[in-house]
C-alpha cells in the first residue's frame, strides 16, 4: 500500500497510517469473527440479529425493506433475499407497504421476538468478551469519538493545515 506512484498523484499511506489502517482491519475482523461465531452457535447470523433487534425497536415492530437495507448498508435486493430466508424460518413476515406499492414491510413475528430474546444475552456476553471488557473506559470514549468523526460527511469537520480532522 505504501508503494509510490510514478505520477505522484496518489496520496500513499505513510508507514504510521498504514499500520493504523491494518490494525483497524484486524480489530474489526477479530470482533466480528468472535461475535458471529457465538451467534452461529445459537442458530443466528449477525445480519439475522441486526434485523431482529432493529425491528424490535421500531413502532409496531415493523420497518420498510428500504429503511432496513439503508441501516445495514445493504442493497434492497440483498436484504430481500436474506429476509426470504428469515421468513422461511418464521422470524419475520412481509406485508405490503401502503406508502409504496412496489415496496414491502418487514414485520417481526412472535417467533422472531422469542429468538431475539433468547439471543440477546448470548450476544451481549459475546460483545463484552470480544470487545468491551478488553478495553479501558478511555478507549471506549476514544472509539466513540472516532466513530462520530468517521460518520460525518466528508469535509464536514474543520481540518487543520495537515489535513487531519481537528479533535
Amino acid at each position: 500500500m505504501s508503494t509510490k506512484s510514478p505520477s505522484g498523484s496518489v496520496r500513499w499511506l505513510t508507514p504510521d497510517e498504514e499500520r493504523a489502517w491494518r490494525a483497524f482491519l484486524r480489530v474489526v475482523v477479530a470482533v466480528q469473527t468472535g461475535t458471529a461465531r457465538d451467534l452461529a452457535a445459537i442458530g443466528l447470523s449477525e445480519p439475522d440479529y441486526e434485523v431482529l433487534s432493529t425491528l424490535s425497536e421500531r413502532p409496531g415492530r415493523t420497518s420498510t425493506l428500504g429503511e432496513q437495507a439503508d441501516k445495514m448498508g445493504w442493497s434492497r435486493s440483498r436484504l430481500s433475499r436474506h429476509a426470504t430466508r428469515m421468513e422461511a424460518r418464521g422470524l419475520l413476515r412481509r406485508a405490503p407497504d401502503p406508502a409504496d406499492g412496489r415496496g414491502c414491510l418487514l414485520v417481526l413475528t412472535a417467533e422472531g421476538l422469542d429468538a431475539l430474546e433468547n439471543a440477546a444475552p448470548v450476544h451481549l456476553e459475546s460483545v463484552r468478551r470480544h470487545f468491551i471488557d478488553r478495553l479501558a473506559a478511555e478507549d471506549l470514549t476514544a472509539i466513540e469519538q472516532i466513530a462520530r468523526r468517521l460518520e460525518e460527511p466528508r469535509g464536514a469537520a474543520s481540518r487543520p493545515p495537515d489535513g487531519r480532522p481537528s479533535a
